[in-house]
């Protein structure tokens, strides 16, 4: 008999960090509000959420970050100024945002780790199984990882992870899986997982980047994991738990991912996002592919 698992429709976004890496900029505008091209990076990522499904969106808060709540709220006084003016194409950007989702926000009062931010999104999603999203990873809309990853939920149960291979020098900068092949070329069994290890501790070269589907179970593993790496409650030891022992909320599968990913919380990636998703804009690509062919070519040759 087939079991029947819950719909995934809830997506949990942790938005708490301090930006430090992007200050000055970051010390009075959340880092998530940073554009990328004429949007805020943190759109996208919802925008991604609702592509797969997922209309109902929590968004994990901290101090200064208001604007992330009035950026998805109506700016009415904004509207009716660009609808005096007759900006119908500035208008529906305006309103795009507030109509993408059904948004939700809480915060977490004490900056203590990824684990901790999952944590505080329990009280919401109740016992169903749900999607995170981090907002500095983006991940390109035509490469549909996040439904990958429901599917993959929705047969096997337990908890997801997205892994994308790198270079082992720069497995220290992520968690990093041991995992087991399966009959799909891109879904692996997760057996052991290790937080920022270094080159010779690292299991693998499959590094788990910012989007995860999690059985609900995982928070009772968050309540009893105790602060890992920096003094943080770490998601990836709790998914360690899940992956080792199989208790409620594992197993843990990976869905291996080769396709376009934007790291914005890293300086030099975000800058590459930028040029990336301007040069592909009908809007923008053809006279700006024109004005870096010539940059390139001539202003830094000299």
């Amino acid at each position: 008999m087939t079991q029947v698992r819950p719909r995934i429709s809830k997506a949990v976004i942790p938005a708490a960090g301090l930006g430090t890496r992007f200050l000055p900029a970051t010390k009075a505008t959340p880092k998530e509000m940073l554009p990328v091209v004429d949007k805020p990076a943190i759109q996208y990522v919802v925008e991604e959420a609702v592509a797969a499904g997922l209309s109902d969106v929590l968004m994990v808060t901290g101090r200064n970050k208001r604007p992330l709540e009035d950026h998805f709220d109506r700016n009415y006084e904004l509207e009716e100024a660009l609808s005096r003016k007759g900006d119908e194409s500035r208008l529906a950007k305006v309103q795009e945002s507030s109509d993408l989702a059904t948004m939700h926000y809480v915060r977490q009062g004490d900056p203590r780790g990824l684990g901790h931010a999952v944590l505080c999104a329990e009280p919401h999603v109740a016992r169903q199984p749900f999607a995170v999203l981090l907002g500095d990873d983006l991940i390109d809309p035509r490469d549909r990882l996040l439904t990958r990853m429901i599917e993959v939920q929705e047969r096997f149960g337990g908890s997801v992870v997205a892994l994308m291979e790198v270079d082992p020098a720069q497995i220290h900068l992520y968690g990093c899986a041991a995992v087991k092949p399966m009959d799909e070329v891109d879904v692996v069994r997760v057996t052991d997982l290790v937080e920022k290890p270094t080159t010779a501790e690292a299991p693998s070269s499959y590094a788990v980047i910012g989007r995860y589907v999690l059985d609900a179970g995982v928070f009772d593993v968050l309540k009893q994991t105790p602060p890992g790496r920096a003094g943080e409650i770490q998601l990836t030891d709790a998914l360690r738990e899940l992956a080792l022992d199989e208790t409620p909320g594992g197993p843990v599968h990976g869905v291996l991912f080769s396709g376009r990913r934007y790291d914005t919380g890293d300086r030099g990636d975000y800058l590459r996002a930028i040029v990336r998703l301007a040069c592909e804009r009908d809007d923008l690509g053809p006279e700006f592919r024109a004005w870096l062919r010539h940059y390139v070519s001539e202003e830094m040759q000299t």
